[in-house]
């Protein structure tokens, strides 16, 4: 609720990185790894901004962060093969109206 993200290892109580007010101050809606990158993982706060994590680029804040300005984003999913190498990624993003918008990640962001 106060956009902490803790990862945790699942043999230990204790997180191995902690984030504090990584979305500054917004709660966090959606949390997500992404399937064609296991190092990089993406967030969605209550403002309706994506944050992109690269924990291989940079542990210490997201390397991206994109605003959805036209309407609340309520929840997204990550859409993508793990078992193929092409590095296609998308978000499928759920509006507040009930319109799903779906957008492909910067090959950057996707690729093994």
């Amino acid at each position: 609720s106060d956009g902490s993200i803790r990862l945790h290892q699942m043999t230990s109580e204790y997180p191995l990185m902690q984030w504090n007010d990584s979305t500054n101050g917004q709660p966090i809606i959606a949390l997500q790894w992404a399937l064609t990158r296991p190092a990089a993982f993406f967030v969605l706060d209550a403002s309706s901004n994506i944050y992109i994590w690269d924990l291989l680029e940079n542990d210490l804040l997201p390397v991206a962060k994109q605003a959805i300005p036209s309407e609340n984003v309520v929840t997204m999913a990550l859409l993508g093969e793990t078992e193929k190498s092409s590095g296609l990624l998308g978000i499928a993003l759920a509006k507040e109206s009930g319109q799903i918008d779906i957008q492909y990640v910067k090959k950057k962001w996707a690729v093994p």
